[in-house]
């Protein structure tokens, strides 16, 4: 049965990632189909984020209390009307609200998702949260070929919508957490720990790069012929979920620890070639090695603090998320419309201090081990 957990896990994932990953392809398309401006656009991108980000942490706590099946069809569910409700929008600011709803089931369920690798598959953590994660970048990658095509967004984001309703309540409904060989404290006791605030830091900048690809690819390619663009909007996700179980099978080799400072080492190459224009080296170093970094950090949390209460957990660190999309898209955006070249900077420099406080975290993770 844990297979099937696997199985769910791995298709909730995949329509998760179209929250983000196709978000390149129907930005353009929702700013001309409600006559508004790529910067009024990418609010909604940062709403994403704060939203998914903001309720994991409470949805964790209510599948791991109760089990991931009720909190799961629920969060299907808003998670559905958030692309239904969006195919109806007349205007950017309904969008604002109907995504923002559609984010929250977004949120819960990416928890809910990746935690069913992290209880179920302790001897093999990195691989199975890799091969959930997998779904992130594929769904997308899938997608996006076909919605490149689309002449505006109401189309696709309605079928979208009624395959979420359709069958993520009905997959969901089965979905259980192991009640045995679980441990660890509870989420207050780990926001009580210097280690978990250093990661939670280092987690921050590192995903910079990858969420100003995530939301921003949209414009920055945007002087890209159309053949070259359409090939590295879809590589991009592609990228990000086959990297996710090759990372993670490293990672159950080498130590969680090393394999998240490489990840930061390649993500940090991949910026500076963005600053050099080099768009194709850039989308290849963050898409295979940033989209491996949220899985990777997840499953180290659960080796640090344990898995009795990891969906909350989880949920609390995946805040940082909200405070890197809003700085990746919004003040992105913002600066990329003043200075192209200092944009650029500026995410190389985040990629740094990401590994920096990676790095800075070690001696503080190793104490915090010890006392668990």
């Amino acid at each position: 049965m844990k297979r099937g957990y696997l199985v769910i896990a791995l298709f909730v994932m995949s329509m998760n990632s179209l929250y983000q990953y196709s978000w390149n392809v129907f930005e353009p398309m929702i700013a001309s189909g409600l006559h508004t401006t790529a910067v009024y656009v990418e609010i909604a991108f940062t709403l994403f984020t704060v939203f998914s980000t903001t309720f994991q942490g409470l949805g964790g706590y209510f599948a791991d209390r109760d089990g991931p099946a009720r909190i799961g069809v629920i969060s299907a569910l808003l998670s559905a009307f958030g692309f239904i409700g969006g195919s109806f929008s007349n205007s950017i600011y309904e969008f604002y609200a109907v995504w923002s709803i559609g984010s929250i089931g977004e949120g819960i369920l990416y928890g809910i998702a990746t935690n069913l690798a992290v209880k179920w598959y302790s001897d093999i953590r990195g691989l199975a949260v890799g091969i959930v994660s997998l779904g992130f970048g594929l769904g997308s990658s899938i997608a996006n070929v076909f919605l490149v095509h689309a002449p505006n967004f109401r189309l696709p984001m309605m079928i979208i919508g009624l395959i979420e309703l359709v069958l993520m309540p009905l997959m969901l409904y089965f979905a259980r957490y192991p009640k045995v060989n679980l441990s660890g404290e509870r989420p207050r006791r780990n926001l009580a720990s210097p280690a978990f605030w250093i990661l939670y830091i280092s987690f921050v900048f590192g995903s910079i790069p990858l969420l100003v690809i995530s939301s921003s690819f949209g414009y920055i390619g945007s002087h890209l012929p159309l053949y070259e663009f359409s090939i590295l909007v879809s590589l991009f996700p592609l990228l990000s979920g086959i990297s996710r179980p090759i990372l993670g099978w490293i990672s159950d080799r080498i130590g969680r620890s090393a394999a998240v400072m490489l990840i930061d080492a390649f993500i940090i190459a991949g910026s500076a070639f963005l600053s050099l224009r080099q768009y194709v080296l850039a989308i290849v170093l963050i898409g295979f090695f940033g989209g491996s970094m949220i899985s990777l950090y997840f499953a180290y949390i659960g080796d640090v603090f344990g898995t009795r209460f990891s969906t909350a957990n989880n949920g609390v660190f995946y805040t940082g998320k909200s405070i890197s999309g809003f700085i990746g898209s919004t003040v992105f955006a913002l600066m990329f419309s003043y200075d192209v070249t200092i944009s650029y900077i500026f995410v190389l420099i985040s990629a740094i201090a990401g590994l920096s406080f990676l790095i800075a975290s070690r001696g503080a993770v190793r104490k915090s081990s010890a006392m668990q």
